[in-house]
Parts: structure tokens; C-alpha cells; sequence
């Protein structure tokens, strides 16, 4: 199923385009430094690592688990295209494995639930998550990576 209740979708560059790619495949990838010497992890995805300078790269698969690291519910939308589905969230999550590395999105009670499918008052910075991954826009061009609340 494709959701389309996100006018705001993403701009795929060159840099970014394998983590979409694997978010379209159901995978939470992260690009890494493949300098033997760092291997830090890194988001957003740049051509160079901003710790050794190094142009390698390769892209490590998550576990797709993390928690909360901050939220807001914005009243009003913030954009007026959202106007329908409000009350809703915009959440940063810090990855399990990465805790320096935070993606933005949403919590939503199903892959393809709209984004007003919580209720904001269950939401709790630290509270565990994981991703779910879901087609959107216009015929599923892009896959949105959304989260899920773990009890």
C-alpha cells in the first residue's frame, strides 16, 4: 500500500540516494567511513568523512530499533497541506546502534497508518521504537521511513 498523505517527501541526491534505495527494500541503512583506520558512522550521507577526511564509504545495515530522542506536535501545521491530519508528530530518533545519529520522522500506529494514527499523549522521550518502512507519494516513488512505539 502507498500512502499519499505526505506533500513533503524527499529530494533524493546522489549522496543519499542508496539510503532510499534500501529503505525502498525494507532496510535501515547508515552510511559508514570504510577507511580501515576510522569506520565512524555518518548521516546525513556526504561524499567525505567529516572524522578522517577519507572519500570511502560503504552503507551498514541497522537494526532498526532506537528510542525517542525529541518530539514536537505543532499546533497549528506547520504546513498547511498537513492541515487534515493534525494533531500530529515530528519526532528525531536516536538509532540503537548509532546514538550520535538522529532521523527524522514520525510515529504512526502501521507502516501506512496516516500520520495523525497516535495519539501524541503516548509519546515519551526514551521510549523504545522501530522502523517500518512505507511507499509514498505519487505511484510509491519514495519509501518513507516511519517508527513504531514498542511497549
Amino acid at each position: 500500500m502507498t500512502v499519499d498523505d505526505s506533500p513533503l517527501l524527499p529530494v533524493v541526491d546522489e549522496d543519499g540516494a542508496p539510503f532510499w534505495e534500501y529503505a525502498a527494500r525494507g532496510e535501515l541503512r547508515v552510511q559508514a567511513c570504510a577507511s580501515p583506520a576510522c569506520g565512524e558512522l555518518r548521516f546525513p550521507p556526504r561524499p567525505c568523512c567529516p572524522h578522517c577526511g577519507s572519500f570511502e564509504s560503504a552503507w551498514r545495515e541497522m537494526s532498526g530499533r532506537g528510542r525517542l530522542w525529541s518530539y514536537v506536535v505543532p499546533h497549528p501545521p506547520l504546513l498547511p497541506a498537513y492541515a487534515e491530519q493534525a494533531p500530529y508528530n515530528a519526532v528525531l530518533v536516536e538509532l540503537a546502534e548509532a546514538p550520535r545519529i538522529r532521523l527524522a520522522g514520525n510515529v504512526v500506529a502501521g507502516p501506512d497508518a496516516p500520520l495523525n494514527s497516535v495519539d501524541p499523549a503516548r509519546l515519551r522521550i526514551g521510549a523504545p521504537v522501530r522502523a517500518v518502512f512505507c511507499p509514498a507519494g505519487p505511484g510509491g516513488g519514495v519509501t518513507l521511513v516511519r517508527w513504531l512505539l514498542e511497549r
